[in-house]
């Protein structure tokens, strides 16, 4: 976890820059809304929804990412006067919430933005329950969730906007599928039933804080897709959970809502919620814990015995979601895994055909793109197979294999990305044997993804021409990719 945090990878500063900016805009936010005289809690209120502004919309084009950003408060005013309204009617309240909590989580079908606008309806639920929001104080949160909506597109959309410079990434479409086979849909219903156990049993453990057990259980189930991902993410949030509130006796609680060294450590967290994000959950929820510690803190009512109930309802809440993920319309990791793996190979192939195109003297054909989406169906293919790979894994025969397979998977990528090099030199020159290897390496794919039996041959030893030394390297890794993905019966393994 240590490795996976300070060693990680950053490529053009990215992350540093995602963290900085948020840092910068939610800083901003609250100063605007003390500047406009808003209480502690329209301060806080607006912090987090500029932190949901900047952390939860991800469209590719910046252009997506404004009009994402413009419909937070559409969707996220309404649910505050709902929650507001019924905060004293708690069995309407939470029904609501739970309609919240499937509406949110069904709205991913619909792409980056459905699930921008899922986390922000939820979140603002979530909000109006750490405020204990009543409908006279709704003028004041309206206002500051616009506020700190608007400060917070200004500084991502004009004080440093760094993603006009870089392409935008490719988005893998998710899984297709109608009904109840649409993978976003069964997660709707298993998020809810999630939800409503762990409202019911977190509201046993504390009146007051049952909320903590829902957002648990809404979190663990966001940018997971089968019962796999589910189980080893909310095992996370529990291990990142027990470290913050660790944590949060060693900072915390000494500080106790001083304002200035509260400030300071409250940058720190959101800092690291920002930075940790894309490396480590673990990490993220230990900043997440921290933060919601510190505010705790800020409203004069953290203690010791808070933080053991934290922990409690976070307990409640993994639970929650892991007896949905195993009991109601599962999602099995070895149909996820798989779809994901054929979908990569698919790609290989087209990234080799135009490469291929390319070298030929097409003025037309471009790999690049899809090499970004084989970069990015990769890292669902990992985060897929993560549950197989993990340290608590006790079958270390399918750990082995899926680790085979992800090694494969990133030869296959090496070679073509030292394919595609090769065909942006203007001088490269077209070779006939480049038509034979191609079409081996589309007999490979189509082998591999229909799940024929029959073993793939390795190739000889590839020629010092550099485009054909890859194709040759990349058939290689298909042929051994045959061995892990198929059962001596021939049908597919991978977390079987």
């Amino acid at each position: 976890m240590l490795k996976r945090m300070f060693v990680a990878p950053d490529p053009g500063r990215a992350r540093l820059r995602f963290a900085a900016r948020a840092v910068l805009g939610i800083g901003l936010a609250v100063v605007v809304c003390v500047l406009a005289g808003h209480s502690l809690a329209g301060a806080v209120t607006g912090g987090l929804a500029a932190l949901l502004a900047l952390f939860t919309v991800t469209d590719p084009t910046v252009r997506g990412q404004a009009v994402t950003t413009a419909l937070l408060p559409a969707v996220g005013v309404p649910v505050l006067a709902a929650a507001a309204e019924l905060h004293a009617h708690p069995v309407a309240r939470d029904l609501t919430f739970l309609a919240v909590v499937g509406a949110g989580v069904y709205a991913r079908r619909w792409g980056p933005r459905g699930h921008s606008l899922g986390v922000f309806a939820f979140m603002t639920f979530f909000v109006a329950q750490f405020l204990h929001a009543t409908p006279g104080r709704l003028p004041e949160l309206y206002a500051a969730v616009l506020l700190s909506v608007l400060t917070a597109a200004v500084v991502r959309f004009g004080l440093w906007c760094y993603e006009r410079r870089l392409p935008p990434p490719a988005v893998p479409a998710p899984p297709a599928g109608t009904g109840l086979l649409r993978v976003t849909t069964r997660q709707a219903v298993q998020a809810t039933a999630g939800a409503g156990f762990a409202l019911v049993v977190g509201q046993l453990v504390s009146g007051q804080r049952w909320y903590w057990a829902v957002g648990a259980t809404w979190w663990i189930f966001v940018n997971t897709a089968s019962r796999g991902e589910t189980l080893v993410r909310g095992f996370r949030r529990v291990l990142g959970t027990v470290i913050g509130i660790c944590l949060g006796f060693l900072v915390a609680v000494p500080v106790h809502g001083a304002p200035v060294p509260t400030a300071v450590l409250v940058a720190v967290a959101v800092f690291g919620i920002f930075y940790t994000a894309a490396v480590s959950y673990t990490w993220m929820m230990l900043c997440v814990t921290l933060l919601a510690e510190l505010l705790y803190g800020l409203l004069g009512v953290l203690s010791p015995g808070l933080l053991a109930l934290r922990l409690a309802e976070t307990g409640v809440g993994a639970l929650g979601a892991a007896l949905a993920v195993l009991f109601v319309l599962p999602v099995t990791t070895h149909a996820t895994t798989d779809a994901w793996i054929q979908r990569a190979l698919r790609c290989v192939h087209a990234c080799t055909a135009e490469a291929a195109a390319r070298l030929a003297g097409s003025a037309t054909a471009d790999p690049a793109p899809r090499v970004a989406e084989l970069e990015q169906l990769l890292g669902r293919v990992r985060l897929s197979v993560a549950p197989l790979v993990h340290p608590l894994n006790p079958m270390p025969a399918r750990k082995a294999r899926a680790r085979r397979v992800l090694e494969l998977l990133d030869d296959c990528a090496r070679e073509i990305r030292g394919l595609v090099a090769v065909a942006a030199d203007p001088e490269a020159s077209h070779d006939a044997r480049l038509a034979a290897a191609c079409w081996r390496v589309e007999a490979a794919v189509e082998a591999l993804t229909a799940g024929r039996a029959e073993p793939l041959q390795h190739p000889a030893e590839p020629p010092a021409e550099p485009a054909l030394a890859h194709l040759h390297g990349l058939e290689r890794a298909l042929a051994d990719l045959a061995e892990p993905l198929r059962t001596p019966s021939g049908s597919r393994l991978v977390g079987a």
